[in-house]
């Protein structure tokens, strides 16, 4: 926590990337979303992973004459990034095929352990024009933890509930960035040419980090990272060389009003959730000393002891132990495999267990 107090929160930094996160404490923030320059080519006439032509000034897309000038940077900025992220953090990246499977090498070779790959489908990408190639309808997202054994964040049941309580897969269908929230110019022309949806955003900082936590953004662009971890009730960092992206950036997050009450925090893991003995339920009086207990089927029964034990004919042991053992399968979760009757309906002890976890 002392090293949050040292941290420029809720603040776009302008500068380049490199530089300004080497001024960051090191293990101070729990999440970085990224979204790289391109390494494009820089022969003939260049394209945006939206098709839209790349002029020959454009000095984003310009800086890196060769493909080693792009690694080299790469690899600079992912070693302060990895310095700034805390062991139990998370980075992400987000590329195209020009630059995505050479920053992947670079993740790897620095020692960060990649979690997931992640295809973001474009509902609505803009077509090839010339009609000489598929058209270019996704880019990839790498997530990875800061080292292998890392014991990162991951808030699974708020992903599952927000795929309508199904596992959430590794392929995410948005549209690209479009309407009201693509900011313009003066002229009505897009204001950067990779802007990415808020609703991106959100799923990837709702995955992996609590409200209050800090997420760090080194080529922040018009501030899509940072209005979203506001509205979540995050803290975010962003850094940004281009002041015109810096000023739009800081006036869209202006106008962001954070939601600030327990609607934030997202649906807590069942792995994460205060631990709780059979034999707690047992004291709490939640289930009698003699109770029969039962498989779903009735096939199989066992009755409680006042130890939390549970006997099946000469054999006792823990809810976990019995069950496995008159299942005949090598383990067993004897909260969701035993159930006790409630006027004739059979519940799993699940039930008597999470009337337990609020009180703790």
């Amino acid at each position: 926590m002392g090293r949050e107090l040292d941290l420029p929160l809720d603040t776009v930094l302008v500068g380049d990337c490199i530089t300004v996160m080497a001024a960051l404490p090191p293990a101070s923030v729990h999440a970085i979303f990224a979204d790289p320059p391109y390494n494009l080519q820089l022969s003939g006439t260049l394209h945006r992973p939206d098709n839209s032509e790349v002029d020959g000034v454009d000095a984003e897309w310009d800086r890196f004459p060769d493909p080693a000038a792009y690694d080299a940077f790469t690899r600079a900025w992912l070693a302060e990034a990895r310095r700034v992220l805390r062991r139990d953090g998370t980075l992400w990246v987000i590329g195209s095929y020009h630059n995505i499977f050479r920053v992947g090498a670079a993740l790897q070779d620095l020692g960060f352990w990649i979690l997931n790959d992640i295809i973001w489908r474009k509902s609505n990408p803009m077509p090839n024009f010339r009609g000489r190639r598929f058209t270019n309808a996704h880019e990839t997202l790498i997530w990875a933890a800061r080292e292998r054994g890392s014991r990162y964040r991951f808030n699974y049941e708020a992903m599952k509930s927000l795929n309508d309580d199904v596992q959430m897969r590794s392929d995410w269908t948005f549209p690209i960035c479009t309407g009201p929230e693509r900011l313009r110019d003066a002229a009505g022309a897009k204001l950067h040419p990779t802007q990415k949806p808020e609703a991106l955003l959100h799923r990837v900082i709702l995955a992996c980090t609590n409200p209050g936590e800090v997420v760090l953004d080194p080529f922040f662009g018009t501030g899509t990272t940072g209005a979203v971890a506001k509205r979540l009730g995050r803290r975010f960092i962003g850094i940004e060389r281009d002041e015109a992206y810096v000023r739009a950036a800081r006036a869209r997050i202006d106008a962001v009003v954070p939601v600030s009450d327990e609607r934030l925090a997202a649906t807590p893991s069942r792995r994460e959730a205060p631990r709780v003995a059979f034999g707690a339920v047992v004291e709490a009086g939640l289930i009698a000393p003699g109770a029969v207990l039962w498989d779903r089927t009735r096939r199989v029964s066992a009755t409680v002891a006042a130890d939390g034990s549970l006997r099946a004919g000469h054999e006792r042991g823990s809810i976990h132990r019995i069950g496995a053992l008159l299942s005949g399968a090598p383990s067993c979760n004897g909260w969701t495999f035993w159930h006790y009757e409630d006027r004739g309906r059979l519940l799993p002890l699940d039930v008597l267990r999470s009337r337990l976890r609020p009180l703790e």
